[in-house]
């Protein structure tokens, strides 16, 4: 590109970003600042299956995870491939969310996920990191969560008892084929 179209381009850009504040409505507020912070806890459990299995009883959230933001999701489910994700899809026209973005994944070693899961529209980004290790006759799944940004008061503790819930009250009973 001539860089003489480089400089008009430039000016333009400085020309609408000078001119945007007096678009704006009185309506409009002030920016906020908000609340930040960062965690980080571990949390894990025994399984009665080797780890390949515990890998896949994890990965059919539809039968045992208990949080939805719809209450029928035709799919509920977790495409476990880097750059697939953990999905709710709502109806036929695809809408729904993606709580989170599969960043690793290891059949049966190790699974890995970014996202908000229920604090979407949050700023606040979360890395969880499930491991799969054989121990005696069965999996030691061991639960790392770190999260960063945007964080009212409880929410880490909130967030830590939740995947307390989803281990111990709900995975281990599903894998285990106490809970249908």
């Amino acid at each position: 590109m001539p860089r003489f179209l480089l400089h008009v381009f430039a000016m333009a850009c400085m020309l609408s970003v000078s001119t945007f504040p007096s678009a704006l409505s009185s309506q409009e507020s002030a920016p906020v600042g908000r609340p930040y912070g960062a965690f980080a806890f571990t949390d894990s459990v025994l399984i009665p299956l080797p780890p390949g299995e515990a890998f896949d009883r994890f990965l059919e959230v539809d039968a045992w995870w208990d949080h939805r933001v719809s209450e029928n999701p035709i799919r509920f489910y977790i495409d476990a491939k880097p750059g697939g994700g953990f999905f709710e899809i709502f109806d036929e026209t695809g809408d729904g969310v993606r709580h989170a973005e599969v960043i690793f994944a290891s059949r049966g070693k190790t699974l890995r996920m970014r996202g908000p899961l229920g604090l979407s529209g949050y700023a606040l980004d979360m890395v969880y990191t499930l491991e799969f290790r054989a121990e005696g006759p069965g999996t030691h799944v061991r639960l790392d969560v770190r999260g960063a940004g945007e964080l009212e008061e409880g929410w880490a503790e909130t967030v830590q008892r939740v995947w307390n819930h989803f281990l111990t009250e709900r995975f281990k009973p599903y894998a285990e084929g106490e809970l249908r």
